[in-house]
């Protein structure tokens, strides 16, 4: 039975979905949202504090900000809060509000840009943010996650061999990119293993992590609106690109097997999906990473209107949607010989 004092010693990172049942491919699926986080960053964002420490840079008095989608300014709001550090996190208007309320309620500042860069979108503007508040007070420290080495380290020393202890025949591992963290920390201890494994790298369109023009991101998590810091290119072996359109799809089939996961996995299992469409899958051991569970996303990917405004009411077929029905015909009436007692006078 483990016993805790903080709260980012807790992480159950060895569990897996076998999806072939769900989707009809062989895919297993590392699920990573199972601690007080609530998803993958609790790993980059406890390695990069502790290395902050180690270093002198963070100490008691500092004030720790980060420009942040979501996820990692929770993590870095629930280390922060434990270690008696303040916090901001830097946002935009993409930013769930769910996340934005949980950071608040650990006790962090949240700013959120409303206006991106006309160079760097959202995340430049962010990031213009951070670093005139950085200048103009000596207090705040900033980790830097899009060009902080600890980042991709957390998951070469945790992620990447949690994988390899499983799944000694690895054949190809699927892994979204948006810092590149998770995926260059990954690749480089795949690199040298004792077999070769392929290497996927899943991003969104309208991403430029690899190219390719800017264009409308609305589901934050994955993709980069400039090429990003951490990313080596010869460590990847292919590219999918996903529209937000089928983030959306597979997250609500999965949802609708019991299995309710973020953009971000959907993401990452769309590109797996496509990837293994295209290959022969005979004897292939896949495993994508799933960065994080999917009550975040209840006000914007799973919520109708949210839907329907921004990509139309054709997105989702009837049967998979959330919500949707699951048979036809009216749900039945509570049966008159069984209407529960009026409440008694009081």
């Amino acid at each position: 039975m483990p016993v805790i004092t903080a709260p980012h010693a807790f992480n159950e990172s060895q569990l897996y979905v076998d999806l072939e049942p769900v989707l009809g491919c062989p895919l297993l699926l590392k699920c990573e949202g199972f601690n007080f986080a609530g998803s993958i960053k609790l790993k980059a964002a406890t390695e990069m504090v502790e290395a902050a420490e180690r270093d002198g840079r963070l100490k008691p008095g500092s004030i720790l900000v980060e420009s942040s989608s979501g996820n990692l300014g929770i993590a870095l709001s629930m280390i922060a809060a434990s270690k008696d550090y303040r916090f901001l996190c830097v946002t935009d208007s993409r930013c769930n509000l769910s996340t934005r309320l949980l950071m608040e309620a650990l006790g962090s500042r949240v700013h959120t840009i409303t206006s991106p860069n006309a160079e760097g979108g959202f995340l430049g503007a962010r990031i213009d943010y951070v670093r005139a508040l950085c200048d103009s007070d000596d207090r705040y420290v900033w980790l830097s996650q899009y060009t902080n080495p600890s980042n991709w380290k957390a998951h070469y020393r945790k992620t990447a061999p949690e994988i390899a202890q499983y799944f000694p025949r690895l054949g190809v591992l699927f892994v979204g990119a948006g810092t590149t963290g998770t995926l260059m920390g990954c690749a480089r201890y795949f690199r040298q293993w004792h077999r070769p494994v392929r290497i996927v790298a899943v991003d969104s369109v309208g991403s430029v992590s690899f190219g390719g023009p800017p264009g409308r991101r609305m589901i934050p998590g994955l993709g980069m609106s400039m090429p990003p810091p951490l990313l080596d290119e010869s460590y990847v072996d292919e590219v999918v690109r996903v529209e937000e359109t089928d983030t959306i799809r597979v997250c609500h089939r999965l949802a609708r097997r019991g299995f309710l996961f973020g953009g971000s996995t959907g993401t990452v299992v769309s590109g797996a999906m496509r990837w293994l469409d295209a290959h022969d899958t005979r004897e292939i051991t896949a495993v994508a990473i799933a960065p994080d569970l999917g009550e975040r996303y209840l006000d914007t990917i799973y919520q109708s209107n949210w839907l329907y405004d921004l990509y139309g009411e054709d997105l989702l077929d009837p049967e998979e949607a959330v919500g949707g029905p699951r048979e036809a015909g009216p749900v039945p009436a509570f049966p008159e010989s069984r209407q529960p007692p009026p409440p008694e006078d009081r």
